[in-house]
């Protein structure tokens, strides 16, 4: 970029700066991680110095801290909304397993999400997958292709509760 605009431009991102909480929270988790895997040897501070600030650094760089603020609350409710579809598909999928006369209808279904491609699709198709019968297979722009068990169960309300849910716990923007 040239001329006055251009590095006012440059000097307005350069500067805006990164909150310190978010730099602070992710130090703090590295740090933990740190001493998990190196323990809390007095000869190790200096390593461990640089290594959580190189660490809190390139996430930082890497992943953008956003304006998102969790809510307790309802991480909590995702939390009893993950653990009750769990076990009950759980439950549906072993009963299905040992009883031949339980069809299995496998096949795919798409899921139209309201989420971008990026790291919130990601998390939401990671969480989906630890659901028992259901595996995201693919997708595009404006859909998730899952493959399951059983295409005539509910599973694309199933889906929508869960996007619902996560979306209230994690990015109340």
């Amino acid at each position: 970029m040239t001329g006055s605009s251009g590095r006012r431009d440059v000097r307005a991102h350069v500067t805006a700066g990164v909150p310190w909480w978010s730099a602070a929270s992710r130090a703090a988790w590295f740090l933990c991680l740190w001493l998990v895997l190196a323990g809390a040897a007095l000869d190790d501070i200096p390593a461990a110095i640089i290594a959580v600030a190189a660490a809190t650094w390139t996430s930082l760089r890497l992943l953008e801290p956003g304006t998102a603020r969790p809510s307790p609350r309802a991480i909590c409710r995702l939390t009893l909304l993950f653990m009750y579809h769990s076990v009950v598909a759980g439950a549906d999928v072993a009963r299905r397993a040992l009883d031949p006369r339980l069809p299995l209808r496998p096949g795919f279904v798409a899921y139209p999400t309201g989420l971008p491609r990026g790291p919130r699709r990601n998390v939401f198709a990671t969480l989906t997958s630890l659901l028992p019968g259901t595996v995201p297979a693919g997708g595009d722009e404006a859909q998730i292709l899952y493959h399951c068990l059983d295409v005539e169960q509910p599973v694309v309300e199933e889906l929508a509760a869960e996007e619902v849910a996560l979306v209230r716990a994690l990015y109340n923007d």
